[in-house]
């Protein structure tokens, strides 16, 4: 940003002494002509004059921005010298009003702050000698004689033109420069950015192969190689020579099959969030509850029912998440002193309920149909509204899939100062067990 402002800056400079130069071109020759007036053929003064400000003209606008310097690059050796013939042939008529009256010889102080801004150092020197020769010698042709101060006075404003006119040519290179380096650099970014975005996208694509490749190898090593194992081994049944024998491929079919479970809880626990990988459940719950209490300074609770049934890394997943929306929502909005976390095994359903004794809230607006009932229901309590989230609402919904994806569901109790009341629930499926050997 600041670049662009100092570019801007610089422009804004350039221009000005630009300005400053036309303006002093036409100063010049007004001082000129009226000194010359009273003088000269008037007829011949005015035809002089009119040629020279409107070849001027013409220029003065081409020439701008366009120092010397920038001849070198491509495509500007045209432009540059148009230009300098533009420069010489003002320069021609000049002299034409020289010749009309020694007066005008101070529109030479012009030429030479155009020498420096369109011809090279050296050029421009020379070019400045020659009008410099030129101001020096019409007033000795003219008849006026030599004098110190003719002499002196323009050498001394040639060299200054010369010089000021200079500062303005590397001005304007070092603008030109600096916008060209910045623009560089913003492109540099752009593509530097985008191949950044693209080496992201690779690394992504080749992680998600790189993990889709290693469970294929791992479903085909241990599962795929077990079913097959399972397939021969019942095929060589039915072909059994004797009681003895097939009970030996039952036997063995069995063994395969236990190891192919084993095998298959061991994959489906590698992709488990890591905070279930230590104790299960019940200590991944303790776990973000203790963290809660410790960020928040809420007075928390975890009860875990001891006869809960075993549930599989699917459904501690589901309830884990579970409890992780709720209490952010605690966390977010409840302004609660006091939850508990519960985990129990009632009948053939599990439940995960999150209590909180915060401001509360009306759960009639987070549906677009909210059922109520007459509290009726165990647990229910008195003026609180009980909605079954099974369109979801207020970011509940993806928890609210997730349960229902296994056949559960979400409630939420809550009204205004009451608290709220947040129950997940999930069937239990009974497995059955396996056969110790």
């Amino acid at each position: 940003m600041s670049q662009d402002v100092a570019g801007e800056r610089t422009i804004a400079v350039l221009r000005n002494l630009t300005t400053l130069q036309h303006t002093l071109f036409v100063t010049l020759v007004a001082i000129g002509v009226a000194r010359a007036w009273p003088t000269a053929n008037r007829v011949t003064l005015v035809v002089a004059i009119t040629v020279l400000t409107c070849w001027y003209a013409v220029g003065a606008r081409r020439a701008e921005h366009r120092p010397a310097a920038s001849s070198s690059e491509p495509g500007a050796a045209g432009p540059a010298r148009a230009a300098i013939g533009w420069l010489l042939i003002l320069a021609v008529l000049w002299i034409a009003c020289v010749a009309v009256s020694p007066h005008l010889i101070w529109v030479g102080f012009a030429l030479w702050l155009l020498a420096a801004h369109l011809l090279p150092l050296a050029g421009a020197a020379v070019f400045a000698a020659g009008v410099l020769a030129v101001v020096i010698g019409a007033p000795v042709l003219a008849g006026q004689g030599w004098s110190v101060g003719g002499v002196v006075g323009p050498t001394v404003g040639a060299i200054f033109a010369l010089a000021l006119s200079r500062g303005q040519v590397l001005l304007a290179r070092e603008s030109i420069e600096r916008a060209r380096l910045v623009r560089s650099l913003v492109r540099a970014q752009d593509e530097s950015a985008a191949l950044q975005e693209q080496l992201a996208a690779a690394q992504r694509d080749a992680g998600a192969q790189a993990e889709r490749t290693r469970l294929s190898r791992e479903i085909h090593d241990t599962l795929a190689q077990g079913f097959s194992s399972i397939l021969l081994l019942a095929r060589g049944a039915s072909v059994a020579g004797d009681e003895v024998h097939l009970r030996h491929l039952l036997d063995r079919i069995e063994e395969t099959a236990a190891g192919n479970l084993a095998e298959a809880r061991r994959v489906v626990g590698a992709l488990a969030p890591e905070s279930l990988q230590d104790n299960g459940l019940a200590a991944a719950l303790r776990r973000i509850v203790a963290d809660l209490a410790a960020d928040t300074g809420i007075d928390t609770d975890v009860r875990v029912d001891p006869d809960l049934p075993l549930l599989d890394t699917g459904e501690e997943v589901v309830l884990l998440r579970s409890a992780q929306g709720a209490l952010a929502n605690v966390r977010t909005h409840a302004r609660a002193a006091r939850v508990v976390v519960s985990l129990t095994g009632a009948g053939d359903q599990v439940r995960l309920d999150v209590v909180d004794d915060g401001v509360g809230f009306d759960p009639g607006q987070l549906a677009a149909e909210a059922s109520a009932s007459a509290g009726a229901a165990s647990g229910d309590r008195p003026g609180a509204t009980r909605v079954d989230y099974a369109r979801g609402g207020y970011g509940l919904a993806s928890t609210t899939a997730r349960l229902r994806e296994l056949g559960g569901g979400l409630t939420i109790e809550s009204a205004p100062g009451d608290g709220t009341a947040v129950s997940a629930y999930l069937p239990v499926r009974r497995a059955q067990p396996e056969v110790a050997r």
